[in-house]
């Protein structure tokens, strides 16, 4: 099954456009699992158990398992999402960005490794960084666009021959990268303007939108500003809110209310 095929699948059966993002931060774990050596694998494998049936997609990202030599336990949550939940997306965030033999290791290491169904990626080294992904048969490739974070117009929003710098990326996304791979933009929430600017170059192609609840982004602007035609084509991201809605042993049930308020917020945003 392709990328786009699972995702347009977990869209009709979860009737949600929520992602939970799993970052999960030692420092911020309930106090029963800070010791625990396997406290991170078991406090993800918790939420994604908890919030499963409210999202279209899980979202580890890389960095906060690496840091802490969690790599195995990264591995073991993807395996449970895997088997237990196969209509789910699994997206790992990665911004992977190199050329050559070190970015098809990067691909295989998403791939293979972790075996998800999509990857983030950074397009600034050109196509050719991105091919070892978007040549992977049934794969995502979800190229960073114009990302929520307060300093990413330094350089996102710098005019090229009269074009802004994410549109270049876009229109790339729309009229190549596409053509040879399942291909997704990462669009943050935080800029809705623009969030509607590409949706008009880039047709029904999907966006994995972060930046909704600590960074400031509307659930309602987003949708609208984002959404296609037939008023799909979001993953909207939620980490911290959903992880951290209690540091308690409640910690799960507690990440379930919020998933489902989310969940709620952008279907209500949507009609």
């Amino acid at each position: 099954m392709s990328f786009y095929s699972k995702l347009n699948a977990a869209w009709a059966k979860s009737d949600s456009a929520l992602c939970v993002g799993l970052d999960p931060d030692v420092n911020k774990l309930p106090a029963h699992l800070k010791n625990d050596p396997l406290g991170i694998q078991k406090f993800c494998i918790d939420i994604v158990d908890a919030t499963a049936d409210t999202v279209c997609a899980f979202k580890p990202q890389i960095a906060y398992f690496a840091a802490v030599g969690a790599e195995a336990q990264l591995q073991a949550i993807c395996d449970h999402i895997r088997t237990q939940y196969p209509h789910v997306v699994l997206i790992l965030d990665a911004k992977r960005g190199d050329i050559g033999d070190t970015a098809a290791l990067y691909a295989r290491e998403a791939f293979e490794r972790y075996q998800v169904d999509a990857v983030t990626v950074n397009p600034y080294l050109g196509t050719d960084s991105l091919m070892p992904f978007l040549q992977t048969s049934g794969k995502g490739t979800i190229v960073l666009c114009r990302t929520s974070n307060s300093g990413s117009g330094e350089f996102q929003s710098k005019m090229v021959n009269g074009t802004s710098l994410y549109k270049h990326v876009a229109i790339a996304a729309a009229s190549k990268w596409r053509d040879i791979g399942d291909t997704a933009l990462v669009m943050g929430a935080t800029y809705p303007q623009e969030l509607a600017e590409v949706r008009g170059i880039v047709g029904d192609m999907p966006f994995l939108v972060p930046g909704i609840g600590a960074q400031g982004g509307d659930i309602v602007s987003a949708v609208r500003a984002g959404r296609t035609d037939k008023g799909t084509g979001l993953i909207i991201n939620s980490s911290r809110a959903v992880l951290y809605a209690s540091n308690g042993e409640d910690f799960a049930q507690a990440s379930r209310a919020v998933a489902i308020d989310t969940r709620d917020a952008i279907r209500a945003a949507n009609n």
